[in-house]
């Protein structure tokens, strides 16, 4: 035992998320790495973050299956096309078809359980609510009612062992912010993904508005994307 708290960080295998793994492992957490096969069409993110969880020294990574396509209401989880080539004003003006339903709030309970089974106080989430897609489960108002539900929820809530706290480090940072503290840590960019229409070699599209965010925060960065997709 390392004597270090232990925390439960949500993996996408994307920018973001393994950005915040970063940033839990520099904190001084023992990072237990939680990633979702939930039937997105971008399934090649679970690739990446097997290949991030071991860059980042995760003392255990999980996958677990969830099938949202079932319900589908997204185009990652459905026949519905995703938008491309969006302008910034686009891409903020609406919650977009690429929002899945109520995910964030899903991926978080799980993540709780297997917090409440740790021992583990902390959850670690990469949310962004600057330069992202308009999501709703990726505001500060989200995040502090999921942690007064986590109290109410739990036995270890209810009990005073445990007060949970969701750490959302990166939810104040623009993409390029984000890009730039990701550089600081030692975040192997060209080991993410991105992309929510994936071309068939696994290439990012380079059109996306997930696409058109990372390639915006780069530039703004000053940095080079090592996954760019070319023209």
């Amino acid at each position: 035992m390392s004597g270090r708290p232990k925390a439960v960080c949500l993996l996408s295998g994307g920018l973001d998320s393994s950005t915040a793994l970063a940033w839990a492992r520099r904190e001084g957490f023992d990072c237990y790495a939680l990633s979702f096969d939930y039937g997105q069409r971008h399934r090649i993110e679970l690739e990446a973050a097997r290949r991030m969880a071991s860059a980042l020294g995760a003392v255990e990574h999980r996958i677990v299956r969830l099938d949202l396509a079932q319900f589908g209401g997204s185009a990652l989880t459905a026949d519905i096309a995703v938008p491309k080539g969006r302008s910034e004003e686009e891409i903020g003006s609406e919650i977009p078809v690429t929002y899945v339903p109520a995910r964030n709030t899903i991926f978080l309970a799980v993540a709780l359980g297997w917090a409440e089974v740790l021992g583990a106080a902390d959850l670690v989430i990469g949310v962004n609510a600057l330069d992202y897609s308009g999501y709703p489960d990726c505001r500060p108002e989200f995040i502090e009612a999921f942690e007064r539900l986590a109290k109410l929820a739990t036995k270890a809530g209810v009990e005073g062992r445990l007060r949970l706290k969701v750490h959302t480090p990166l939810i104040h940072l623009t993409k390029a912010g984000i890009i730039r503290l990701a550089a600081e840590l030692g975040v192997d960019f060209a080991l993410t993904h991105s992309c929510y229409d994936p071309r068939p070699d696994g290439r990012p599209c380079g059109a996306c508005d997930s696409c058109l965010l990372r390639k915006k925060g780069f530039t703004e960065a000053g940095l080079a994307d090592p996954l760019e997709a070319p023209p």
